[in-house]
């Protein structure tokens, strides 16, 4: 099963695309922040940042209402993809998003 399901914020402003194909998308990152306990019992704070896909009816959302520190819940798929720059293939993993909530 590929489900991802992530809370946290905006860490950039979204970029919006308009695709050969006449559909738009939106990409941006977010951060979320993981507590765990070390070996020693003391507890440790990480981040973690996520590369973000919308398409359809959250492009919408994100071009009216984004913006960087936004709190928003996400659910949606991993997803893997390769490009071309430069003569060098690229590749990206990043989550495409299913539903948004802003919190």
């Amino acid at each position: 099963m590929n489900h991802v399901n992530l809370i946290g914020k905006l860490t950039s402003q979204p970029r919006f695309y308009d695709l050969p194909n006449g559909r738009k998308i939106a990409q941006f990152t977010m951060s979320t922040n993981e507590t765990y306990l070390d070996e020693a019992g003391v507890t440790k704070k990480k981040n973690h940042w996520h590369r973000m896909a919308a398409w359809g009816q959250w492009v919408q959302v994100l071009e009216e209402l984004g913006e960087k520190d936004m709190e928003v819940a996400i659910e949606g798929k991993l997803i893997s993809r390769f490009y071309q720059k430069g003569g060098e293939k690229k590749f990206v993993s990043e989550v495409e998003v299913n539903d948004l909530i802003i919190l």
